[in-house]
């Protein structure tokens, strides 16, 4: 199996208040956000692509659009964890990227710091 993966970032507000009074995520505040989404296939297309990187610029343009620089929890209509994120995405990714037959999204990673991240794959 191949796989290729391609990285963005945006930068968002959020907050959860289904967490417990004190909890510094109840609050409003925001990241520097890092979306990647992995592709993979069995074979390679000529030249010797799993896909062409360009292939991912939709990913880039729903980000700026949708995401860049809002308040998330008015953009989504679910508490904007970083895991229903990359849920969501992934989601987004397979409904409207033109992939190569054999191709599929693999996973979408969301970070919200340099240090963690979530993942969906289903």
């Amino acid at each position: 199996m191949y796989s290729i993966a391609k990285r963005w970032t945006f930068d968002a507000a959020h907050h959860l208040p289904e967490l417990p009074d004190g909890h510094k995520c109840a609050r409003p505040h925001g990241h520097t956000y890092t979306v990647e989404v992995a592709l993979a296939a069995a074979g390679l297309e000529p030249p010797g692509f799993v896909a062409d990187f360009a292939d991912l610029d939709p990913v880039k343009r729903y980000l700026d659009g949708g995401f860049d620089h809002r308040d998330l929890n008015d953009v989504v209509n679910f508490p904007p964890t970083s895991e229903r994120l990359a849920h969501h995405l992934y989601d987004w990714c397979v409904d409207h990227l033109a992939l190569p037959v054999g191709v599929s999204v693999d996973a979408v990673r969301v970070s919200e710091t340099p240090s963690t991240w979530a993942q969906y794959r289903p």
